[in-house]
């Protein structure tokens, strides 16, 4: 467009009737009246050039949130994630509020409580027994941005204990995905009760349930073997065993194998939000 087109169109743009007005407004107003100046895209092209593209009104400008950082997990007890989910009781519109914070890396429930209500003060004191049993300084811990999870006493508390909180974005679920997959496991078991009788059967079935997903669930995200033993450091010798058995195996009848076995291997690294994703 030659500048004498550019310059009509900025002009346009900035007439009184046009100041409330959108580029694709602008231009269906103008092809009413008969006139085509050029495109909706060429319109914020010409005026973004410009910098006569700003918000207008009384509403917050809207806007993108960037992806959470990414998170590198190399070992237990360097990355976890938490989050409160319900638990449906046998009366209607009652519920229960399970507590449950994860270690990215090995998969590993660290901790966890069954309450009453969603609050603050219940995840603030899980916290607090946590950092009695265990060193949590460095510990990054990533959440949702549920209010309890970004509450100033915990946040504050968190801070005191040396742990650093990072939260997802709002409404975007596959930011924290290892506890939403962890939900997904626990409410899908086949001896998920799907309603509790009240907080005792449900403090006691998640102590049964928490006890098998740490030491007996093979989870497919860390090579088959259970939380516990990456958790305690026990993966490579156990992949190193698994690996011999299929040399003596693949010795024996190797017309069995198409081309040479596939060992098995850890993983040594963990990403939560990788930023390449």
């Amino acid at each position: 467009m030659s500048e004498e087109e550019r310059e009509r169109i900025r002009v346009v743009s900035c007439e009184e009737r046009f100041k409330d007005r959108t580029p694709y407004e602008i231009v269906a107003i103008l092809l009413d009246e008969g006139s085509y100046l050029a495109s909706v895209s060429t319109f914020y092209r010409i005026l973004r050039a410009a910098g006569l593209i700003h918000h207008r009104g009384n509403s917050r400008p809207g806007h993108k949130q960037g992806r959470p950082e990414e998170l590198k997990a190399t070992g237990p007890n360097q990355v976890w994630c938490w989050d409160i989910t319900y638990l449906p009781t046998r009366v209607r519109g009652v519920f229960l509020f399970a507590y449950r914070i994860l270690d990215v890396w090995s998969r590993k429930v660290v901790g966890w409580e069954v309450h009453a209500e969603e609050s603050v003060a219940w995840a603030e004191a899980l916290f607090v027994r946590l950092a009695r049993e265990m060193k949590l300084e460095g510990v990054r811990l990533h959440a949702d941005n549920g209010a309890p999870m970004k509450g100033t006493t915990l946040l504050f508390t968190l801070y005191r204990l040396g742990v650093l909180p990072s939260f997802s974005r709002p409404r975007v679920s596959d930011d924290n995905a290892f506890i939403e997959s962890f939900f997904k496991t626990v409410k899908y078991t086949p001896k998920y009760p799907g309603r509790f009788t009240d907080i005792a059967h449900a403090r006691s079935w998640m102590a049964e349930f928490v006890h098998g997903y740490n030491t007996d669930h093979r989870h497919s995200g860390i090579g088959y073997i259970t939380p516990d033993q990456r958790h305690s450091g026990k993966v490579v010798p156990i992949m190193q065993f698994r690996n011999e058995v299929l040399k003596k195996a693949y010795k024996v009848n190797p017309e069995r194998w198409n081309g040479n076995p596939v060992f098995w291997s850890e993983y040594p690294v963990v990403y939560l939000n990788p930023s390449s994703a």
